[in-house]
């Protein structure tokens, strides 16, 4: 190094080489040659030059010593602009804001008037930020001092914005930009392409890539890593494939962008090939890359790939980091292998890897799928243990899982004690309340956003006109359904007129429900008939119920359970003729119920068991009691039309195995906790009724329609499902 060479011959460094010297140790980062330098600068009295003192301030910041800079800076006897640009810059990077604020403030009252680069310090700090209305006050701020706002103002004004997911803004400044005549660079382009790649706007896309194929630094990497990135996001691969071509040199950005074009893009042999000619290159691959090769085998199903992937980091020596483990949780969420998923989240768990507020996110849909209330409780406590309760996304969710699981208590109980709430936090309160059974509580709430001046949107809507269809308040629900658009600007969906149709149907206003459905402001779609079929069927009446059928059938034909609803209405070969002939599959119901940590599932006619086992004899003691005591006979308001089987057919109903099986493993005030694959039988749901009453246990089975919270022999849906 110069200065040991010079310190060897015994030459000393003048004011003038001191600088040159701190300038070659700040680009190492080397703070004990440093603290070295300036030791020797004091000796030969060169600390009393303002461009020694300069040097040394902004290697301290460099080398992140914001206290030794800050104490040189106030020893100054003479401060320059640099200085005051050199310690405010510090203080920036320091995440010490108010201090910087203060600085800049200072600075003037001493009379240093801010130049060009004070004000792109500050601009690009409160960018960086997320302040970007204040970013454009000191922008225009400069120009009303007389000061040219340079290119690296207006590109520290279009990154900044485009960083801020207010790109439609940074893209109007780019133009005026060339307005006003300023030429941009390639940090410049880079920026407005990443707006116009976050808003898939190609047209902007191709106009900026050809201006910088005129500008002569279209093959510049940073912009064409860019537009890689803008191309394959607004779906053109081809494009994308040809600026990676074109260019002389690539980096692991290069790679990583293109290989994610195709990997998301559903071309996982082509981001393979790119993926193994980086092992041939002078690129290594990063964690980005694998990370982004494991999503997109994991969206295109290939999970068997994606774990071997994901081993394959590890033999490499490629660091895996949350995003690793997040890209894994998610995929099979996606896949909907929920189980698998919650097994990932707890090997990660027992890594040195910490879980994010994203694994959080993604695994809690997976506990209210399975009823995993064991594993949402290990989540919450979590949750409060790494401090990521204060996130408000964090408390929605959990809110949205304890309602899902049937503990509607614990649910209110978070939602009371948020200082801070949004509308989601509304919408998972209220929805919750409706899926168990609380329609009251509910329509309170909603009363109370609307005395807060909450203003609700289409979730809300549909929610409070389902909690109007739980307490039988058809005007109400009526004039809500009627009023949304005038009164909240919300326009009805087809989500909202299927509610509707729930709430007519379980009123029992029927001929009111069809009359509805003709003349519905949209399309009937199957939702719609589903719901009148469900209306028909709990109020017992045959004919609209076929009608309904016969509906759905034209707009799915294929559908075997409709077929299978269809033939169940008439009897022997006439059967066939409706359902236009097709071979009836026997539906098996599946179940689910998880005791001590393992998951057992039970198929509808297992009790292929020896009569000693405890499950047969304790099946078939209920059985025995709910027979003689418990049964009821069919509600002759009710129509047997069901997904599954009878049971004279296919054996004991899975619901009933599961039931019984958690009677013998779970004990109050624990609750037994059931899945079930396709919605559950009349004759289930008695039982499951009976059950709850006579063994004093509450039991929480859910199927794709409905959160059935059994308690005392009642159950949440109040038979409507």
């Amino acid at each position: 190094m110069l200065s040991v060479s010079m310190q060897q011959q015994g030459v000393t460094p003048d004011w003038f080489l001191f600088p040159k010297i701190l300038q070659a140790i700040n680009n190492l980062g080397l703070l004990d040659k440093g603290k070295e330098t300036h030791s020797s600068a004091i000796r030969k009295g060169h600390i009393l030059s303002v461009h020694v003192a300069n040097s040394l301030v902004a290697m301290y910041v460099k080398c992140g010593e914001l206290s030794y800079a800050r104490k040189l800076f106030d020893g100054m006897t003479q401060k320059d602009l640099v200085s005051w640009n050199s310690i405010i810059s510090g203080h920036f990077k320091n995440g010490n804001t108010e201090e910087a604020i203060n600085l800049f403030k200072q600075m003037q009252v001493e009379g240093i008037k801010p130049g060009v680069v004070t004000f792109n310090i500050m601009i690009s700090s409160y960018n960086q930020m997320g302040n970007c209305d204040l970013a454009f006050d000191l922008m225009e701020k400069m120009q009303f001092s007389g000061i040219i706002p340079d290119v690296v103002t207006w590109t520290s004004m279009i990154s900044g914005l485009s960083q801020n997911e207010r790109e439609n803004q940074a893209l109007h400044l780019f133009r005026e930009m060339r307005f006003e005549g300023i030429k941009p660079n390639g940090v410049t382009v880079a920026s407005a392409l990443n707006a116009c790649s976050n808003l898939r706007y190609i047209n902007w896309g191709v106009e900026i890539h050809s201006m910088a194929v005129k500008g002569g630094f279209a093959e510049e990497l940073l912009v064409g890593n860019a537009l890689i990135d803008m191309y394959w996001k607004c779906s053109d691969l081809e494009a994308a494939k040809r600026v990676f071509d074109k260019l002389t040199r690539r980096d692991v950005f290069t790679y990583n962008s293109m290989i994610g074009g195709y990997a998301q893009s559903g071309y996982c042999g082509k981001a393979h090939d790119l993926f193994m000619e980086m092992q041939s290159s002078s690129v290594k691959r990063n964690t980005v890359t694998y990370n982004t090769m494991i999503s997109g085998h994991l969206k295109n199903g290939d999970e068997d790939q994606a774990l071997q992937l994901f081993q394959r980091m590890e033999l490499e020596g490629v660091l895996r980091n949350t995003a690793s483990w997040n890209a894994l949780i998610s995929g099979f969420l996606l896949n909907g292998h929920w189980e698998e998923a919650l097994g990932v989240f707890r090997k990660m768990q027992a890594t040195q890897i910490r879980p994010n507020s994203v694994t959080v996110l993604s695994v809690l849909p997976a506990c209210a799928i399975l009823m995993a209330a064991k594993k949402l409780r290990e989540i919450h406590c979590f949750v409060i243990k790494h401090h990521l309760k204060a996130e408000i996304s964090i408390v929605n969710a959990l809110i949205d899982t304890y309602a899902k699981l049937g503990d509607i208590t614990f649910a209110q109980t978070l939602f009371d004690s948020m200082l801070t709430k949004d509308i989601i936090s509304y919408n998972s309160i209220i929805s919750g309340l409706v899926m168990n059974g609380k329609g009251r509580n509910a329509i309170d709430i909603f009363e109370q956003m609307k005395l807060l001046r909450i203003a609700p949107n289409q979730r809300t809507i549909l929610s409070v006109i389902n909690a109007f269809g739980l307490e039988k308040m058809v005007p109400e629900g009526e004039k809500l359904f009627s009023t949304m658009a005038e009164e909240f600007q919300l326009f009805p969906t087809i989500e909202h007129c299927s509610a509707m149709v729930g709430l007519l149907g379980r009123a029992r206003l029927l001929r009111e429900a069809m009359d509805f459905i003709d003349n519905m402001p949209l399309e009937p779609d199957a939702s719609i008939w589903s719901a009148f079929l469900s209306a028909c069927r709990c109020n017992g009446n045959i004919r609209l119920a076929t009608h309904a059928i016969k509906k759905l059938l034209e707009l799915e034909p294929e559908d075997p359970l409709i077929n299978r609803i269809l033939s169940q209405i008439y009897d022997g070969s006439r059967s066939r003729n409706h359902v236009k002939n097709q071979a009836m599959v026997k539906a098996f119901g599946h179940t689910w119920i998880e005791v001590k940590n393992l998951v057992h599932e039970f198929v509808a006619g297992m009790v292929s068991l020896p009569s000693s086992d405890s499950l047969s004899i304790k099946l078939k003691s209920l059985a025995e009691i709910y027979k003689s005591k418990g049964r009821k006979l069919p509600d002759a308001g009710f129509l047997q039309l069901e997904e599954e089987e009878k049971e004279e057919i296919i054996g004991t109903h899975c619901v009933k195995l599961a039931i019984t099986f958690g009677i013998i493993n779970i004990h109050a005030p624990q609750s037994i906790r059931v899945v079930k694959n396709i919605r559950v039988c009349q004759e289930c749901h008695d039982f499951a009724k009976f059950v709850s009453r006579n063994c004093s246990q509450e039991i929480l089975l859910k199927d794709p329609k409905t959160l059935h919270c059994f308690k005392n022999g009642q159950c949440s849906c109040k038979d409507y499902w």
